[in-house]
């Protein structure tokens, strides 16, 4: 955190003067571990195995925070009879289907709701091509309102005893010889953690984005969060999950996303054959008959759709639902680039990213865009996605050749941060709201006016067309007022539709409850409705915190209602009272029968505690009082997901996908279910139960360093910036280096299946080798942000992995892979795909070589 979010990691350093331990998991010693009261250094990729023995800490010893975790968890819900475990089916959960490496997850539901569909397993298979994971982040996937518990939690198919068989087999010695943390280091965790919790502690977890960058990274977040609820850390304050974004509005490019499966403020993008009207789409939202705020998701939607076609949205139409586009498929970035290689792809647009350098598997990225007809790159400066076709590492091995690349580029210079207005949204989901500073230089443009006058001039162009097809573009809502010589729209014009106001008065909406399912009201997000409330830019607010309380409220505004802390209900017990004096947050007052607080109530403000809904209610009506996860379609935190996450409902360990490690759990050596692409130019490196895994026989991790950012293009190109972090290094540790001849800033190379990267040579003790499975694992590290171009140049670490996805939301396993380490420079030109096909031949890896997905009952 320290080296790539050293500005927020002020307030980690500000807890640490109030008292606050601070430990830092990771194979690393970084920044972070220097100020750190502990580090754990740790097997990259072994994660899961990690906070499975913190789960199984917290159960065998009946740690659990147990009021908090029977009111507001699915702790004492009970589980279908069908359910089987990854303990009885050596690696797998039941139902999975090995031909299309996916489950029919009918039987993870709770008892008595576990209705099969006519086809599940080709709904997982959708599911997983459409990152139907991610679709899931907000609302959820469905689940009764009303649920069979157990109180006492003694039934053995209640969450809590599944929960406590599954880890039952990471315990410390498990721990240690999968992660390579000794146990009693291991142990020392697991005791600050959980004497820091409860009801006058809390702590908070935080993980940095390279977390969801591989094959299970949405179950190690997951089994990060079931610690924070077992130990009742989450809606209160001190506590939580803090995600750390790749930089400042991460947060905000998806909850008004650049993702290809979702519409602003979560709701999924409709899929062709399951969503063909309106309302096929609307109840697959709010799922009728469960609890929750997505009950509301027809006014949500509409909102969204009036905000975009505004008075030809209409009931008769549907709002527009039908010009709205559908999912196919799998349109994520990955398989958008090995469709322009294989020709199925004319031309691209490519904003503030650097596929060239910052995606896995960096020569496909390259050989994609050499095969476009046209290719927009709008950035700061000229970078290697605007340059690949004249300087790129394939113009020098022949595999693209200048003259003959047909692939025109249009190189549209941008604005930077400083030169245009708008908002940034952090991981806290704070709005902040920026000044333009100066203007932008020569042709440098923003974001807003490119696509603004990119929209008029091609609806101009439309402009009596007949088309169907064309009413789309035809009726969108595209009058935003001009300004200045360059006719620029105004940023705040665009923040008030997004808010939402009445249409026959313009008054802008206070909150989401105004929104109306009738086309009365419109709004482009819902969950940041409120932040031009009373006609008044909240996110441009900047009390300073000596003004206000802790919360700090009148800094910017946080979705939704401005309220800083999600889920805060759960910061008081189930009658309405904080849990202790020490951490009262949000509570209900009875006198006043209204719940107030230091922050915005998560909660309906006059619902009491003591409510409890009708036996038929559904939505809003059917959360209890004391129902605290109001988004949640059962009103509770999940220990366990019952549906909606494509490889499992609980985390198991599983190996990364490159690993010299038999997974010594289960005859299951990887993801069952991860995203692969069976392609000749996407072998992925051997592991065991497969031959020739000692062809690669080091692990390599990647991250960031302070000094540059992402792929380079703002820091590679800014002398005082490079002066610092000159050019690409590897790390080793000293026992490697004299292992292989390694010397001192002398020059190595890495080589995988993909491609060879050289860097000049650091060793240092930051990285230590570790003991796992009874062997010796050395782990290497290196940056990832050099490219071809800039005041420093280097190879592009990217070039190193190959492409395995994510099933939950097809993120790229980008942070573990394994290579070989060699002295001396790589080899250049021809001879160096020659160099690569050689150690291809030697791993087995043909063209028509498949990686074995399923691998249970495998001998190694």
């Amino acid at each position: 955190m320290a080296e790539a979010h050293p500005v927020g990691f002020q307030w980690v350093m500000e807890a640490k003067r109030r008292g606050a331990t601070i430990i830092h998991v990771d194979p690393r010693f970084t920044r972070t571990s220097a100020l750190a009261h502990k580090h754990v250094p740790i097997r990259a990729g072994a994660d899961i195995a990690f906070l499975g023995g913190v789960v199984n800490y917290i159960l065998e010893n009946e740690l659990d925070f147990r009021e908090y975790v029977l009111a507001y968890t699915n702790a004492a819900t009970i589980v279908s009879d069908d359910f089987r475990d990854t303990e009885d089916l050596d690696g797998l959960f039941s139902g999975y289907d090995p031909e299309n490496n996916v489950y029919d997850q009918t039987s993870w539901n709770y008892a008595g709701h576990q209705a099969r569909t006519h086809d599940s397993e080709q709904e997982s298979h959708t599911q997983r091509e459409t990152a139907a994971g991610l679709q899931q982040e907000s609302h959820g996937p469905p689940v009764p309102a009303q649920t069979r518990r157990d109180e006492s939690l003694q039934d053995p198919r209640c969450v809590y005893q599944i929960l406590k068989r599954h880890f039952a087999r990471y315990t410390p010695e498990v721990v240690e010889g999968l992660t390579g943390v000794p146990a009693r280091e291991f142990l020392k965790v697991c005791e600050a953690w959980t004497r820091n919790s409860g009801r006058e502690r809390t702590t908070a977890l935080v993980y940095s984005v390279g977390w969801t960058q591989h094959s299970v990274g949405v179950q190690y977040i997951r089994t990060g969060a079931i610690i924070q609820l077992l130990l009742g850390n989450m809606g209160r304050p001190g506590g939580g999950i803090m995600a750390l974004r790749g930089h400042a509005s991460i947060q905000g490019s998806t909850d008004i996303p650049t993702l290809f499966n979702l519409l602003p403020g979560y709701l999924p993008m409709p899929t062709v054959g399951q969503h063909d009207t309106f309302d096929d789409w609307i109840d697959s939202i709010r799922h009728p008959g469960q609890k929750g705020f997505w009950a509301n998701a027809r006014a949500y939607a509409v909102n969204l759709l009036k905000a975009y076609w505004g008075d030809a949205a209409t009931p008769e139409n549907d709002f527009g639902y039908g010009w709205l586009p559908r999912l196919s498929g799998d349109h994520g970035t990955y398989q958008q680039v090995l469709n322009m290689i294989d020709g199925k792809v004319k031309g691209y647009f490519l904003l503030g990213q650097n596929p060239a350098v910052g995606s896995a598997h960096g020569k496909a990225q390259r050989l994609g865009m050499a095969n476009l007809d046209w290719l927009v790159v709008r950035d700061l400066y000229m970078i290697e996605s605007a340059t690949f076709w004249k300087n790129g590492p394939e113009v020098e091995t022949g595999e693209i050749t200048p003259e003959s690349c047909k692939t025109e580029v249009f190189f549209m210079p941008a604005a930077s941060h400083v030169e245009k207005e708008g908002t940034f949204t952090q991981t806290q989901r704070l709005l902040q709201w920026r000044e333009k500073a100066v203007e932008p230089p020569q042709d440098c443009r923003s974001e807003l006016w490119f696509f603004y006058h990119l929209g008029r001039m091609i609806r101009e162009r439309l402009a009596g067309s007949e088309l169907p097809r064309d009413r789309a573009v035809l009726d969108l809502a595209w009058d935003y007022p001009e300004h200045g010589a360059h006719r620029e729209p105004s940023a705040e014009d665009v923040l008030k539709e997004i808010n939402g106001y009445e249409v026959a008065s313009g008054r802008p909406l206070s909150s989401f409850t105004e929104m109306r399912d009738d086309g009365s009201t419109l709004g482009g997000c819902w969950i940041y409705t409120g932040v031009y409330k009373d006609g008044v830019n909240q996110a441009a607010r900047r009390k300073p915190r000596g003004e206000q309380d802790h919360v700090a409220a009148e800094w910017g505004w946080a979705w939704p209602a401005n309220r800083r802390t999600l889920y805060n209900r759960a910061s008081a017990d189930p009658d309405g009272r904080p849990w202790s004096a020490r951490k009262a947050y949000v509570w209900w007052d009875e006198d006043k029968g209204e719940w107030t607080g230091h922050d915005v109530p998560d909660f309906e403000k006059t619902k009491p505690p003591s409510y409890r809904p009708p036996e038929d209610a559904s939505g809003v009506d059917a959360i209890a009082g004391d129902d605290a996860f109001i988004m949640q379609g059962d009103g509770k935190g999940w220990l366990y997901v019952p549906s909606g996450l494509i490889d499992g409902p609980m985390p198991t360990h599983y190996e990364p996908a490159e690993s010299l490690i038999r997974n010594p759990l289960y005859g299951q050596q990887a993801n069952p279910t991860r995203k692969i692409y069976r392609r000749a130019d996407n072998q992925i490196n051997p592991s065991p139960p497969e031959a020739h895994s000692e062809v690669f026989p080091y692990v390599f991790t990647v991250s960031r360093l302070t000094e540059h950012h992402t792929a380079g293009g703002m820091s590679r190109t800014l002398p005082y910036l490079a002066e610092l972090q000159p050019g690409l290094f590897v790390e080793v540790s000293p026992q490697l280096a004299g292992e292989l001849g390694l010397r001192h800033l002398d020059w190595a190379h890495l080589v995988t299946g993909r491609s060879a990267v050289e860097a000049r040579v650091f060793v240092t003790d930051r990285l230590r080798p570790l003991r796992v499975e009874g062997r010796t694992v050395h782990q290497i590290w290196l940056p990832y942000h050099f490219g071809a171009n800039g005041v420093v140049t280097g190879d592009s670490t990217n070039d190193l992995f190959g492409i395995t996805l994510d099933p939950n939301t097809l993120i790229q396993e980008s942070k573990i892979g394994t290579c070989d380490l060699v002295p001396g420079r790589r080899p250049t030109g021809k001879a160096l795909l020659e160099y690569v096909a050689s150690y291809r031949r030697r791993a087995g890896l043909t063209d028509d070589h498949v990686t074995p997905i399923a691998t249970t009952g495998e001998d190694d």
